[in-house]
């Protein structure tokens, strides 16, 4: 099967599956395709699929993923302040690394919200529905929704990636206060634990919190750098951290908090 027949095999499918929205309609532009399979992705409750659309998901996300470009992370170099800390401003979900951290909500089960820019969105799309399928196993188990500060890991299956870690960052509504900063470290810390703890080499994190959760930026970025610097300090077997940015802002703040020896 050509791309474009993996496509539309796919929507196909998951219009029979979810018939509210059989009526819409196949578009013929390919980017308009893609909002569509995506759109469906991202509403599709956390439920079995057949071997033959796994297969065929599995074949056209690869595709996808090669298609956009791999970013090996073995290849990005050191910090001056830390040879073991990287900085890098680019898409997580293209970086071939052990491990990369999502940015959850309390539901652990991605964004609901059809192509929404949220990096949690993204990463359920790329990974594949088997992501949001594992991490309604683990909720299950769990009982209740993830605490604030806590991690959970799964596969990465799409991805280039392993593994991702699921970390859900403090909500600021009003002033900052200790215990948002205290929160806040304990996503770093507990994801840098249990990847440690299941022998990831490289992990890299987004900026947890500072987006739709309203953590201030460079308060963020210091609580991140001293995070990891503290742990890098004990034994484990991470040899690489990269801190990924998307916005030039907050390139800027952690380009002058890592070029500081």
């Amino acid at each position: 099967m050509t791309q474009k027949e993996r496509r539309i095999y796919l929507i196909r499918e998951l219009q029979k599956e979810m018939p509210q929205y059989k009526q819409l309609v196949i578009p013929e532009d390919e980017t308009e395709q893609w909002r569509l399979l995506r759109s469906l992705f991202n509403v599709r409750p956390p439920k079995p699929a057949s071997k033959e659309f796994l297969k065929i998901q599995d074949e056209y996300l690869s595709e996808t993923v090669r298609e956009r470009g791999i970013v090996e992370a073995a290849g990005l170099p050191g910090s001056g302040r830390n040879s073991k800390i990287t900085l890098w401003q680019g898409d997580i979900t293209t970086l071939r690394c052990d491990a990369i951290v999502n940015a959850a909500n309390s539901a652990l089960l991605g964004c609901w919200q059809p192509c929404h820019s949220c990096i949690d969105n993204m990463i359920h799309s790329l990974s594949g529905i088997q992501l949001r399928i594992k991490c309604n196993e683990i909720m299950q188990r769990q009982g209740r929704e993830e605490e604030t500060g806590r991690a959970k890991i799964t596969p990465a299956y799409n991805l280039p990636c392993n593994y991702v870690l699921h970390t859900v960052g403090p909500i600021i509504s009003g002033p900052l206060r200790k215990k948002d900063c205290d929160l806040l470290a304990s996503c770093y810390q507990s994801c840098l634990e249990l990847a440690a703890a299941n022998g990831v080499h490289s992990i890299a994190f987004c900026c947890i919190s500072t987006g739709v959760f309203r953590f201030p930026q460079e308060e963020a970025a210091k609580i991140a750098v001293e995070t990891v610097e503290h742990f890098l300090e004990t034994e484990s077997p991470i040899e690489q951290v990269i801190f990924n940015v998307f916005t030039d802002r907050d390139l800027e703040i952690y380009q002058t908090l890592l070029e500081r020896k």
